[in-house]
């Protein structure tokens, strides 16, 4: 029997510390089809990011969450808080979006999109760059504090706390227009709450990609808890031959594997060595591992120098790797599929027919009615407009059913783009009319624009029983 084969049943087992200190992930560069993938995905990730935050619109910042107006522009639209169920939507659309794709193709968006995954490449790209590949890393550390050396983890960190403040910046600037807070900064004027924020995400970004790193990734993100849950034979992760793999062990190029009772791995370890999270895939499917194909990279090149035959750790599925079909269409992954559809959908349509106006009536708090001079009665109505559209508008109020009611107020107002304006409106019940007492009444707002359609709102409108 094989010696990796074999257990030792006579010793107790092994006792694991969950909070002992782990040790140093060093990783080294390599190069391949899914680390171009990657790279041409984290460019356009960091072009959305820093480029959409200067992007104008109509004379203002394409996309900006003003949280003192409370108004939320995206381009053409202008959101207000009474949209927030279009937000839940929005999250609802996310979260079955990535179910789906977690029962199709496992782990993809940790390692392609997730933040956190995107930003620790980066810092360990700084690394490379700054303190060299992984055995110069190692060495180093184990060595004495040199000028060398701390000149090294200077240019290291001082890079790491630039992508940091670039980001916190940025991130900043979608909620305060980065064309203000720039200059601001710049000549420390800036306000209290947008440089606490900007030293928090700076704290954040410095923390979670150049320190914790994989502890993100192994103990604090929640999708790696529940992800097992939706795995099933048929989903597509990273996976190790073991049938063409094992027997594990070195050889020389050339030299048939086989007859010297080998597999194709040669236990190189470079598939440990480039993985950010630091796990063995021969080991199988674990919580660390992020989808992230690094090790797919190392080993193609490892069978490339080899003469071997690529993908010995590829993309696959379990019924794949049993020998048996994969079944890309499969129930669970129709039905998220289909309410995710389902959803988009709705959520199109819950936009497209959102109301360009929003209408408020708020009767006078001082008193119920008012008697005038000639004894006619009087309520006061407070009405607030909000106008959604980007065009200012003339709205024209009307009652649904005036009967003997009048308004001693202006009927036609106008309200700007993207503003709430209040206005009063007096309505008058004469003296001694037969209609007397309380009634219900519906405002109707109109606007210039045809294509608008007019909102309503109840109120009522109190009078004393004769």
């Amino acid at each position: 029997m094989p010696e990796s084969d074999q257990l030792n049943t006579s010793s107790e087992p092994e006792l694991i510390d969950l909070y002992q200190k782990p040790d140093k992930i060093y990783t080294r560069s390599f190069e391949g089809f899914y680390r171009n993938l990657r790279l041409a995905g984290g460019a356009f990730l960091f072009l959305l990011y820093f480029g959409t935050v200067w992007l104008n619109w109509n004379g203002r910042q394409a996309v900006l969450f003003d949280l003192p107006e409370r108004k939320f522009h995206i381009f053409t639209a202008t959101f207000w808080p009474q949209d927030f169920i279009l937000l839940s939507w929005l999250l609802i659309i996310c979260a079955f979006g990535l179910f789906a794709i977690t029962v199709f193709a496992g782990r993809v968006w940790c390692g392609y999109t997730c933040p956190q995954s995107v930003f620790t490449w980066v810092f360990m790209w700084a690394e490379q760059i700054t303190e060299g590949d992984r055995n110069q890393r190692i060495r180093r550390d184990k060595g004495p504090m040199t000028a060398e050396k701390f000149l090294r983890k200077l240019a290291k960190h001082s890079i790491w706390l630039g992508v940091s403040a670039a980001t916190a910046i940025t991130f900043v600037g979608y909620f305060t227009p980065i064309r203000e807070l720039l200059p601001d900064l710049l000549t420390w004027q800036a306000g209290t709450w947008a440089v606490f924020w900007i030293g928090f995400f700076i704290l954040a970004t410095y923390a979670n990609a150049g320190w914790l790193r994989e502890m993100v990734c192994l103990h604090m993100c929640p999708y790696a808890r529940f992800q097992s849950v939706m795995f099933d034979r048929d989903t597509l992760v990273v996976a190790y031959d073991r049938a063409r793999g094992e027997s594990r062990g070195s050889r020389k190029k050339g030299i048939d594997p086989k007859s010297q009772g080998l597999g194709d791995c040669i236990d190189c370890s470079v598939c440990v060595q480039v993985c950010p999270t630091g796990i063995d895939i021969r080991n199988g499917l674990q919580i660390g591992c992020i989808g992230c194909a690094a090790c797919v990279d190392a080993c193609d090149n490892i069978m490339d120098k080899m003469g071997y035959e690529k993908g010995l750790i590829r993309y696959t599925t379990d019924n794949e790797l049993s020998g048996n079909k994969t079944h890309w269409l499969r129930p669970r992954l129709i039905g998220y599929s289909i309410a995710l559809l389902a959803m988009i959908g709705l959520f199109i349509w819950s936009l497209n027919s959102r109301s360009a106006l929003e209408l408020d009536i708020l009767r006078d708090r001082n008193q119920l009615y008012r008697t005038t001079s000639d004894g006619s009665i009087e309520n006061i109505y407070t009405l607030k407009v909000a106008n959604k559209d980007q065009r200012p508008l003339t709205m024209t109020v009307k009652l649904k059913d005036m009967g003997d009611l009048s308004s001693r107020s202006d009927m036609q107002f106008t309200v700007n783009a993207g503003e709430v304006a209040q206005h009063v409106v007096r309505l008058i019940l004469p003296a001694g009319s037969v209609h007397s007492g309380s009634r219900d009444i519906e405002f109707i707002i109109s606007t210039d624009q045809p294509e608008i359609p007019p909102v309503t709102a109840e109120s009522r409108f109190i009078a004393p029983q004769l």
